[in-house]
């Protein structure tokens, strides 16, 4: 008699999850009732039934329509997936990382630093350099270049891609969630409840404080388990590509010199120049509700950029690679505050990086193309998953029952207790997130029905903000619906089922951080609340 083979279990793909949810969903406008918001002349949205539509065969076509909905994600990642391929290819990177782990190790000499950990500082830094931008001006979307970035640095410093991740990804978005300005939470919110913009400053900062100090104990504690022990990483084998790289760059690559890398210089150069002339008058950083006229910066960072290129360029190509990169980033971050640029104007910047840097290794057009061709087709997945991802969004829109969702969860609120509304005020804008990953989308529905319900039950307009702005941020984090996280972990080649494996702890630990940083609005008087 034959054996019967036993069959491990194999957790599902990605792309198979995502699938099922929007078969759930479909299944969901067949028995749930349709209903609408439709926007007020004053901004706010008034909640109306309608007719429902049950889904059928737009299970199959709501990946088609959410590859257009989501069309400039998809071609930002392709963008960025290309132009980091061709600098990869020219071994910058190699070089840059080869130089900075060196100078790490030349740290460990210094008895403090030893005794903490250099790299613990390193990765420390980085942390609340990304938690800083997304409190300041929620950086969220652009957390996706800088992810191709990091995760070969971390690999290099001994740890997973998961490390990788959480050191810009989630950084950006724990600092998102307990922002003091993010104009896209805070001040949408506060402004659809009429009050001061970024009022109760104060006490937020504290909050991102509280929230910081968790997050880099999460991600340090995780770090020195898997530089301990890297097999202890779940991502230890899907993490080989990653390795297979860093190996390539056990020592320096050697000096590179191109005729052509002047070409990229004069072009860069003259780039840099015009955009001053012509756009560098009309520079307003703004940071949270403050403007600030700075004609003067995008000039300084050019003239900066012209003199350390001149002087790189002379030494080594690809260190004068990394100068434009590391200038890339300068801008984009001048191009954030002062421009409001968004991912179109970004890809432009990387796009022209990986052109530039093209050119400055010596590369014909068609090798240029060829390498760009590379990278995008290596990052294809990452592309496809956020279009699927975002036909669960469609499927209950179309359906006309996501409004109707939403619409009974914030009529759930009832009476209690002010802390016992406050929490289901938290709870029901955690859940909302799971449909609704827009922060002002969601602000423009919930604000205007809990904003007056929190004057009835004599509780501060500033709490239910908090309570907004936790209940928005945490679970962006690990929702399926969000196409920045499918596309950071398409990125990072890290499947959605490590990810929820991995996340949900900390996720768990930030959602009770934020019960306990809501309590005090109602028991105690905090400024601004």
């Amino acid at each position: 008699m034959s054996k019967k083979t036993e069959r491990k279990f194999e957790f599902p793909n990605t792309f198979i999850i995502v699938f099922a949810l929007i078969i759930i969903a479909a299944i969901a406008t067949w028995f749930i009732p349709g209903g609408e918001y439709i926007e007020q002349t004053d901004g706010s949205k008034s909640y109306f039934p309608t007719e429902s539509v049950p889904q059928t065969w737009q299970i199959l076509s709501s990946f088609f329509e959410g590859f257009t909905e989501q069309a400039s994600i998809i071609i930002f990642i392709l963008t960025i997936g290309g132009a980091f391929w061709i600098i990869n290819s020219t071994k910058a990177m190699d070089a840059g990382i080869y130089s900075f782990l060196k100078f790490t190790s030349s740290l460990e000499k210094y008895g403090l630093l030893k005794k903490i950990g250099v790299n613990n500082i390193v990765l420390t830094l980085i942390i609340l350099l990304f938690s800083t931008f997304g409190a300041v001006f929620g950086m969220s979307e652009e957390t996706i270049a800088f992810t191709v970035l990091i995760i070969p640095l971390a690999i290099s410093m001994g740890y997973d891609s998961l490390v990788g991740v959480a050191i810009v990804y989630v950084a950006a978005h724990v600092g998102f969630a307990g922002a003091m300005l993010n104009p896209f939470t805070i001040g949408v919110a506060q402004n659809l409840s009429d009050l001061p913009m970024f009022s109760g400053i104060e006490y937020r900062t504290f909050c991102w404080v509280v929230l910081n100090i968790l997050m880099i104990s999460f991600i340090l504690m995780y770090a020195r388990k898997v530089k301990r022990n890297p097999k202890s990483s779940i991502m230890y084998q899907a993490d080989s590509a990653w390795r297979n790289e860093h190996s390539k760059r056990e020592s320096a690559p050697e000096v590179l010199k191109t005729k052509a890398s002047w070409g990229a210089f004069v072009l860069s150069s003259a780039a840099a120049i015009l955009f001053s002339v012509f756009y560098g008058k009309d520079c307003n950083i703004s940071l949270g509700g403050s403007s600030f006229h700075t004609p003067w910066l995008l000039p300084a960072a050019s003239a900066l950029y012209i003199l350390t290129g001149f002087i790189t360029l002379r030494k080594n190509v690809r260190i004068y690679i990394l100068t434009m990169l590391a200038f890339t980033i300068l801008f984009l971050v001048i191009g954030v505050l002062g421009y409001s640029w968004y991912i179109t104007e970004i890809a432009a910047l990387f796009l022209a990086l990986g052109i530039l840097s093209g050119i400055a290794a010596g590369y014909t057009p068609n090798k240029c193309v060829q390498e760009f061709l590379a990278g995008a087709k290596d990052i294809f997945s990452a592309a496809l998953i956020v279009g699927l991802a975002s036909g669960i969004i469609i499927i209950l829109r179309e359906g006309k029952i996501i409004d109707t969702i939403l619409y009974s969860l914030a009529n759930g609120l009832g009476e209690g207790t002010k802390l016992g509304s406050l929490s289901l005020m938290y709870g029901i804008q955690t859940l909302i997130n799971m449909f609704i990953p827009s922060a002002t989308a969601k602000a423009a529905i919930t604000m205007p029905i809990m904003a007056p319900f929190s004057d009835l039950i004599d509780l501060s307009r500033q709490a239910t903000v908090l309570a907004f702005q936790f209940g928005d941020g945490f679970t962006n984090m690990i929702t399926p619906t969000s196409g920045v996280l499918m596309a950071v972990l398409g990125l990072a080649k890290i499947p959605y089922s490590k990810w929820v494996k991995w996340v949900w702890k900390f996720i768990v630990l930030l959602l009770i951080t934020g019960f306990l940083l809501l309590i005090p609005t109602v028991y105690f008087e905090l400024k601004g609340f």
